[in-house]
């Protein structure tokens, strides 16, 4: 079934099974007017056995007149003359030069002869580790050693290593946990 707006003429394509006896509201996708819309029926030969008088207005409808559609202009992109990766443009703009045999070093430092190595955040913190566990575990062989000598510290060291034992255990729960 094809379905005419009755605000802006434009025409739909509807199944036939959609629209049914009592009717449907339907909904222009064009200019958003809404209707109700029954079935059309397709005329047929009918014997007319007597003559109905019919009384109806005529209906006014004003023709609405469309005003054409503004074309955008497209106007096509310019290519660039120079690709922004060519080696002239990085030296013009940049600064860049790809075409010397050394690589730069240190962009941006000020001492060029000088080359800074970074040791990192974390092979510092390892090395912190490995430091930790190596003066621990020579607390602990030297243990006696050094209560001899300070009968003192006898109370201190106990302390450390208890406390150590705590975080190992707690560690071990995280992981198990986990």
């Amino acid at each position: 079934m094809i379905l005419t707006c009755n605000s802006c003429g434009k025409k739909f394509v509807v199944p036939d099974n959609a629209i049914t006896v009592s009717g449907r509201m339907v909904q222009c996708g064009s200019c958003g007017n809404k209707w109700k819309q029954f079935p059309l029926e397709t005329t047929k030969p009918q014997s007319i056995s007597r003559p109905q008088k019919v009384a109806s207005r005529p209906q006014l409808f004003q023709q609405k007149i469309q005003k054409p559609k503004k074309l955008k202009k497209t106007i096509p992109k310019k290519s660039r003359e120079i690709s922004l990766y060519s080696p002239e443009y990085l030296a013009k703009k940049h600064g860049i030069n790809i075409n010397d045999s050394q690589p730069v070093k240190n962009i941006g430092k000020k001492e060029k002869g000088k080359e800074k190595v970074s040791f990192g955040f974390y092979n510092y913190l390892i090395l912190f580790i490995f430091l930790a566990i190596f003066l621990a575990r020579m607390l602990y062989f030297a243990q006696e050693y050094i209560i001899e000598k300070l009968p003192v510290s006898e109370y201190y060291l106990n302390y450390f290593f208890e406390s150590i034992r705590n975080i190992f255990e707690i560690i071990k729960d995280l992981l198990i946990i986990y």
